[in-house]
């Protein structure tokens, strides 16, 4: 019995954590509403966060989940001030997906933004290709950042 309880467990835990990492906090950015893959915004606090400030970043690349992107932290007027965070990949094929667009500069209330989550391999099919994945891949100036990968 206690076999059979632990091969339920292995085979049931995977799938819960995989639904937790997938689940999104509201809908899918302007950008991203629409498009295959796409599983909402969630709140994402930067490594450097500075509680109760509203902040100002720029985004290099827009919703684009096959190029990797940079969030350059600026001030109002778009001068860089030496923050920035790229991308990243959550699982195999989840990708954290930064927003609203292309070199817009936009601000984050308590310095929490809100990036998409996208499913690469939705994502992928949805272009037409067999399957994707999320890979680490370089964005400067961010020291990492992460994109969907299709084959």
């Amino acid at each position: 019995m206690q076999r059979l309880c632990a091969m339920i467990l292995s085979l049931c835990l995977p799938l819960v954590l995989v639904a937790q990492i997938a689940h999104a906090d509201g809908p899918p950015s302007k950008g991203a509403k629409g498009m295959k893959g796409a599983l909402g915004t969630f709140d994402f606090k930067p490594s450097d966060w500075k509680k109760g400030q509203t902040t100002y970043w720029l985004d290099t690349d827009g919703v684009k989940p096959g190029e990797a992107g940079c969030h350059i932290g600026t001030n109002k007027k778009g001068k860089p001030n030496g923050r920035s965070f790229g991308e990243a990949c959550l699982s195999k094929v989840l990708l954290v997906e930064s927003n609203p667009g292309a070199k817009i500069v936009h601000s984050h209330k308590n310095d929490v933004g809100h990036p998409d989550k996208f499913d690469c391999n939705a994502w992928c099919i949805g272009k037409g290709s067999a399957k994707g994945t999320c890979v680490a891949a370089a964005a400067p100036p961010c020291a990492a950042s992460a994109k969907c990968i299709c084959q």
